[in-house]
């Protein structure tokens, strides 16, 4: 009882990161689900059922508050989903522990971008997007995601900031597409047997309710506040990165 109970909890932490900043929150996931005695491939597939239901409830969230511009997801997702199958594709020709250092040397330039660049008010009339930069950014996110096995959302936000969206609204877009690239993650994964759906509900619970509240607590914070705590985010995430490119053992 003391376990599932722990569990819950796990998940409601990773879904209160997912919600918050528009992250799937794998890199917080899948050390659990290895924990929890799944393989590292297996672990990954899971991870990304995990991510289509923690960003289902952060949508929600997000989309109560009208903080998502549907035309960027549609645009960005046609080309996300191709460009995330190559990638994946193409880790089978490629050493991907040298990419997965720059990687994470560029992170650290898009964090500190990211910190450096002023706020953009919050309303949505003052909004300007300019849509032809879209498909770009669906090519970078997919691609990256799927050569490098990181979260979508970890590009999506500051590549949607880059646009001109403000944060809320960058955070909001993200946890919507990001449901949907992990969505077609999930069924690749599921066709290769690497999806574990009784660990998966183990976690749905905290992952759910953790996402809502992630997704009002967002709109909540200033922006600067969370631009920083995003930037915090992949700080993090380049770090392990940058190790793992390295050869260490990084869970």
């Amino acid at each position: 009882m003391l376990w599932h109970i722990s569990i819950i909890f796990i998940g409601f932490f990773i879904g209160l990161f997912a919600g918050l900043f528009g992250i799937g929150g794998g890199f917080l996931i899948v050390p659990v689900l290895t924990l929890l005695g799944l393989p590292i491939h297996e672990a990954i597939g899971t991870s990304l059922a995990c991510i289509s239901m923690s960003a289902l409830a952060s949508a929600y969230g997000h989309l109560r508050r009208k903080n998502v511009l549907f035309r960027v997801v549609v645009i960005k997702e046609a080309f996300s989903i191709p460009s995330a199958l190559l990638g994946a594709y193409i880790t089978a020709f490629l050493n991907t522990r040298q990419l997965s250092a720059i990687f994470g040397f560029a992170l650290i330039y898009v964090a500190y971008k990211l910190i450096k660049k002023p706020e953009t008010p919050s309303v949505k009339r003052n909004v300007k997007v300019d849509y032809r930069k879209v498909p770009v950014i669906g090519v970078v996110s997919g691609f990256s995601s799927g050569l490098l096995g990181i979260s979508g959302g970890i590009l999506n936000v500051p590549l949607f900031y880059s646009l001109g969206l403000p944060i809320h609204y960058a955070i909001g877009t993200s946890s919507v597409a990001l449901f949907f690239t992990a969505l077609a993650g999930t069924v690749g994964h599921y066709i290769l047997g690497q999806v574990h759906f009784d660990k998966a509900i183990l976690l749905a619970p905290g992952l759910i309710l953790g996402g809502f509240s992630g997704a009002r607590l967002a709109h909540e914070i200033h922006p600067e506040r969370l631009k920083m705590g995003f930037s915090l985010i992949l700080l993090i995430i380049a770090i392990r990165m940058i190790l793992k490119g390295l050869g260490f053992v990084v869970p």
